[in-house]
C-alpha cells in the first residue's frame, strides 16, 4: 500500500502528519502538487512535482495508484474516482469516503458549486482547526493500524 496526497491545498498540519505517520510505518507516501514543496528527508517520503493545469495531480494520482492505496484529498470529485477504481479516500478533515457517502458528498459539493455560480454563495469551507487536525489523525491512524 501505497499514500497519495493531493498536495495542492493540503495544510500544512495535515502534511505534518502524514509525514510523522509515512516514516513510523515506513509507507510509500507521494505529495502530488502542481509547485514545489519542501520534503523531510526520507527514504518513503517524496514529493512529485506535475505540470500546471485542471486536475493534473489528480490525474497523475489515479494513473499511479493501485487497489488499496489511500489518497488523502479535500477534492470529493477525484474521492469518487479513488473509490471507484479500488482505492481508499480521506479528507484532511478526517472523512473516510465510502461508498456509502460519495454520492450525497458529490451532490453536496455540486449544490454549493451552483450556489457559489449564482452569487448565493461565497467561499468555501471554514478554516481547518484543531479539531479537524485532531480528527484526521486518529481516522489516518485507524486506517493504517488495519493495514
Amino acid at each position: 500500500m501505497a499514500i497519495w496526497v493531493d498536495a495542492d491545498a493540503c495544510p500544512k498540519a495535515i502534511k505534518a502528519i502524514i509525514c510523522k505517520a509515512a516514516e513510523r510505518k515506513k509507507i510509500t507516501t507521494v505529495f502530488v502538487a502542481n509547485h514545489f514543496i519542501q520534503m523531510p528527508p526520507s527514504k518513503v517520503i517524496s514529493s512529485l512535482h506535475v505540470a500546471q493545469g485542471y486536475d493534473v495531480a489528480d490525474s497523475t494520482i489515479l494513473k499511479r495508484m493501485r487497489i488499496g492505496d489511500l489518497v488523502i484529498t479535500a477534492d470529493v470529485p477525484l474521492a469518487a474516482e479513488v473509490i471507484a477504481n479500488q482505492g481508499v479516500a480521506l479528507n484532511p478533515r478526517g472523512t473516510l469516503y465510502t461508498q456509502e457517502n460519495i454520492k450525497g458528498l458529490l451532490q453536496l459539493r455540486n449544490n454549493a458549486e451552483q450556489l457559489r455560480d449564482l452569487g448565493q454563495l461565497r467561499g468555501g469551507p471554514s478554516t481547518l482547526d484543531k479539531r479537524n487536525i485532531q480528527e484526521f489523525a486518529n481516522a489516518l491512524d485507524r486506517f493504517l493500524a488495519k493495514t
